[in-house]
């Protein structure tokens, strides 16, 4: 990895909002999957949450291959759960829902640690989820139609907690707010890809790093990296 590259990476780390997360509730359809994780990693968004109960919508998180290595995607198999989760790490959580008690989307602090509910495609957000939520908010809307590309909200919803965020001096930081072994993970893994799928490969715990990127890692453990397993030769 080139010192370049380095102080690319690190600079995006020391941005991330590990307290600014979203929670999409069946959201099925790879596009609209695919921009939101877009979006959080523009945003500086670190991790999304996905209630996905099948295994064939957890295939999802493979999708918007790019953005996808820098945001996390954990995954629960039940809106309860997930809401629980992310109330149990002190966030508000707020659900885009038309109601009576809703409010304007840039009504709300974004500064405080949020997680935003984003319903599916098919059915929205459920009553489930709405009833666990702290808040419902809506975008106002002029027009004919009454709801948005459930990818069009998140970005739009996101921005605005990027924006309140930047006035609150929260992504002008000198030091990421990630764990050490966090940041080293993704440093190793994003600044030696190739490396990295060996190592992963391997088995081999994840090196160390300098602090211009440099992999830091005794003899034996180059000496396994660079092993060459013998074939396995086919019985006729």
């Amino acid at each position: 990895m080139n010192l370049e590259r380095y102080q690319r990476i690190t600079s995006v780390l020391s941005s991330r909002q590990i307290d600014l997360t979203l929670c999409l509730e069946e959201v099925h359809k790879p596009n609209n999957v695919s921009a939101i994780i877009r979006t959080a990693d523009a945003t500086g968004v670190h991790k999304i949450h996905a209630v996905w109960p099948t295994q064939q919508m957890r295939t999802l998180s493979h999708t918007s291959a790019g953005a996808r290595n820098w945001v996390e995607v954990d995954t629960h198999k039940d809106i309860t759960s997930a809401i629980g989760h992310l109330k149990d790490q002190g966030m508000q959580v707020l659900a885009t829902n038309l109601s009576e008690c809703a409010v304007d989307f840039r009504e709300i602090d974004y500064t405080k640690p949020t997680a935003i509910i984003l319903g599916s495609e098919k059915t929205g957000i459920s009553k489930k989820a709405l009833a666990l939520a702290d808040q419902d908010i809506i975008i106002p809307m002029v027009g004919m139609v009454q709801s948005l590309n459930v990818s069009v909200a998140s970005a739009l919803i996101l921005y605005e907690a990027q924006r309140q965020r930047e006035l609150a001096g929260m992504y002008n930081k000198s030091k990421t707010d990630l764990p050490d072994d966090v940041v080293n993970k993704i440093l190793f893994e994003r600044g030696h890809p190739v490396l990295a799928k060996v190592a992963k490969r391997k088995g081999l715990l994840i090196p160390k790093l300098d602090e211009i990127g440099q992999i830091v890692a005794d003899e034996a453990w180059w000496a396994e990296m660079q092993a060459i397993k013998p074939k396995k030769i086919r019985k006729r």
